[in-house]
């Protein structure tokens, strides 16, 4: 009879006799998140990504490719030079290079859209799902709260804000824009909390002994990371779409290289109509690309938290196949 039962292997045996991806795949699952791995699945996602990391790099790096002064020191010996080697994105009328222009202003964008995000974030996450668990009067504020700021307008805000101050520093647009955009997501995290509070996990929490903090930090945001996560690239994007539209109507910081800026200049120098296109069209290209970035990165995360879509995924990607053994 114990020849018919199997030999025990050790644990350590085990694993010398486990194959070798094997190992490297369980050691790359212990360090990558789940959702990580499930976005990076995604094909919309993995691009997003990697268009974003793109931009990212090219802001990191933007000392190496191009001096901070050729981005907004006049120079009238290089003006309106179209894109050739010398100057990859060509100079505009005041003989700033285009280029230069674009590379250090993905550092400026990429990081008030970043803080913006990550401020309104934090504030919609604390409040809406504190509020949603909570309830009672602590809602009742909350939503008093939320839709005071709901209905403020964010652009004519920041129009009247620096108008009157003598800033227009990225500080001040930060605190504004998250101050403005929070609300919309704490309505959304809110709703989700409301369908989260009443799970049987959470009411086992209760059961226990747990405290809300402990509930609601460590019960019910972990299982909201994929909606948290969308409502910040949300307000990433937003918030470069904001500080572009409000430096290319002349209030922002003129000094400062930025997309925005280099639109707002293109712009007053009728600079299309005089046929210099690359003013124009590399800043904003650079805004597109960006934007497309954070759209597909926030369409891979729905289709990763909404089973309905993936499911839909997976059975157009078993259609193709079909076809394709067919054909």
């Amino acid at each position: 009879m114990s020849q018919l039962l199997p030999t025990p292997i050790d644990l350590p045996q085990a694993v010398e006799l486990a194959p070798l991806g094997v190992r490297v795949d369980r050691r790359r699952r212990r360090f990558v998140p789940g959702w990580l791995r499930l976005l990076l699945g995604n094909p919309k996602g993995r691009i997003g990504i990697l268009m974003i990391v793109g931009m990212v790099v090219l802001g990191l790096i933007a000392p190496l490719l191009a001096s901070r002064s050729s981005a907004v020191d006049f120079s009238l010996l290089d003006a309106r030079q179209a894109p050739s080697w010398h100057h990859l994105f060509g100079t505009t009328d005041q003989g700033v290079d285009v280029f230069a222009q674009v590379v250090w202003g993905a550092r400026r964008s990429l990081l008030l859209g970043a803080a913006a995000g990550a401020l309104a974030t934090v504030i919609a996450t604390i409040l809406g799902v504190f509020a949603a668990y909570v309830g009672g009067i602590v809602d009742d504020l909350v939503n008093l709260v939320t839709n005071v700021f709901f209905v403020i307008p964010t652009i004519p805000l920041l129009i009247d804000i620096t108008a009157f101050l003598h800033t227009r520093g990225m500080l001040v647009m930060i605190l504004v824009i998250a101050a403005t955009l929070w609300a919309f997501e704490a309505r959304i995290l809110r709703a989700q909390a409301l369908t989260l509070k009443n799970r049987d996990f959470i009411a086992a929490s209760r059961v226990a002994g747990e405290s809300t903090r402990r509930i609601v930090f460590g019960e019910l945001m972990p299982n909201m990371v994929s909606r948290i996560a969308a409502a910040f690239v949300l307000v990433f994007y937003v918030a470069i779409l904001v500080d572009a539209g409000l430096e290319f109507l002349g209030l922002g910081a003129m000094d400062k290289p930025s997309w925005g800026v280099a639109l707002y200049w293109a712009t007053v120098n009728s600079s299309m109509l005089q046929g210099e296109w690359w003013s124009f069209v590399f800043p904003g290209l650079a805004i597109g690309v960006t934007v497309l970035a954070l759209t597909l990165i926030l369409a891979g995360i729905d289709e990763v938290s909404n089973p309905r879509l993936r499911a839909t995924r997976v059975r157009r990607h078993l259609a193709r196949r079909a076809l394709g053994r067919a054909v």
